[in-house]
């Protein structure tokens, strides 16, 4: 069943991780390295079975190949996830365990952070593999990914204005944003910064006092963020939130945020299309953290990141103009994209398949 699986998603390795004495319970998906080793980060979440683990991994992984296409870079497509709880799991032994098993890997799959984890946990994994990105800038990393994951999903936002509305005015639209974490929160307040209206909503609370206190936003119960009479509708949190239950309710014109794997399903994807509602793929908007790290291969400048991030426009007009060109809806148009680099660079280097990737120089283990 397993091997039926990835067999169907193309999952090159699946890495099931586990050390009893840490408490350590992890999967790791690299999805493909075609283009070069599989980066993308690690998850920490309290899912409700290992089945429900597995899932997430292989989808959030495909997603990083996809991503890392699109966004022109030489990297391939991996993700990790921990079982466990953020706010009470984690230990200094657990994160060095993983970073034992990245380790083995060899350089074949890059951690980052991701959601439930932070740069100081990224510090222990260190201490066991050189192979990490996304790190505390006195090891020669960018810190933090979350502002740069928000800038990029504001240069994808403008990019599908301009095809919705003929403009690119943040200012003059209005948003709900679902999920106001790490990277949520940037993205409001950015959008906040342009003078837009900003309807928020999350599970945490706290975050939603305080996008409402310092940033001046309308808070929202849970349910009720598809219910909003607003232009663009920018999912931040967790994955499949535009689904069957939610488009009808949904009053946007747009659809574009930061979370991944926004669609539950293909056939959501084309009844958005049908809709009229225009879908700004979730991959090629929220690329700015990888593209971010990325630049820590050859010495991390931050000028180099911002110029990388803004691209994402131009990215984005690429995918509008192959739906338009091909008929097809722009999720499909994204996907087509990638897979064409994927297919382009394969041929070239599968006569001498070797990893031809980023490689880490001047960085210690443990500095």
């Amino acid at each position: 069943m397993l091997f039926e699986t990835i067999g169907h998603t193309g999952h090159e390795q699946v890495v099931f991780c586990h050390n009893r004495d840490a408490g350590l319970k992890a999967i790791i998906a690299i999805h493909n390295t075609v283009l070069g080793p599989a980066l993308g980060g690690t998850r920490m979440w309290s899912y409700a079975t290992e089945q429900e683990a597995l899932n997430d991994v292989l989808r959030l992984s495909r997603g990083m190949t996809f991503k890392a296409a699109v966004s022109g870079l030489n990297l391939g497509g991996g993700k990790a996830v921990i079982i466990g709880d953020p706010n009470t799991d984690k230990s200094e032994a657990l994160f060095r365990a993983f970073g034992r098993f990245v380790n083995s890997l060899n350089g074949r799959y890059i951690t980052a952070e991701d959601v439930g984890i932070d740069v100081n946990d990224m510090e222990y994994v260190l201490k066991e593999t050189e192979y990490v990105t996304g790190v505390h800038q006195v090891h020669g990393g960018s810190g933090d990914p979350s502002p740069f994951t928000a800038y990029g999903t504001v240069q994808g936002l403008l990019a599908t204005l301009n095809v919705a509305y003929g403009n690119e005015d943040v200012g003059k639209y209005s948003y709900a944003v679902q999920g106001v974490g790490h990277v949520g929160m940037e993205y409001v307040k950015l959008l906040r910064e342009r003078g837009a209206k900003v309807f928020v909503t999350d599970i945490n609370k706290d975050a939603v006092q305080r996008c409402v206190d310092e940033l001046g936003c309308e808070a929202v119960a849970l349910d009720e963020i598809y219910d909003c009479d607003v232009d663009v509708y920018s999912p931040c949190a967790l994955g499949g939130t535009v689904n069957e239950k939610t488009l009808p309710r949904l009053k946007a014109k747009v659809i574009c945020g930061a979370a991944n794997n926004q669609l539950a399903t293909d056939e959501i994807g084309v009844e958005v299309e049908k809709r009229g509602i225009i879908y700004a793929p979730d991959y090629a908007v929220n690329a700015g953290g990888l593209m971010n790290v990325s630049i820590e291969f050859d010495g991390y400048n931050r000028e180099r990141a911002m110029r990388m991030m803004r691209g994402i426009y131009y990215n984005l007009g690429q995918i509008f103009q192959i739906a338009k060109r091909d008929g097809i809806p722009t999720f499909k148009a994204a996907d087509r994209m990638a897979e064409e680099r994927i297919a382009a660079i394969g041929k070239i280097k599968l006569p001498h398949m070797g990893n031809s990737g980023p490689r880490f120089l001047g960085r210690s283990r443990g500095q």
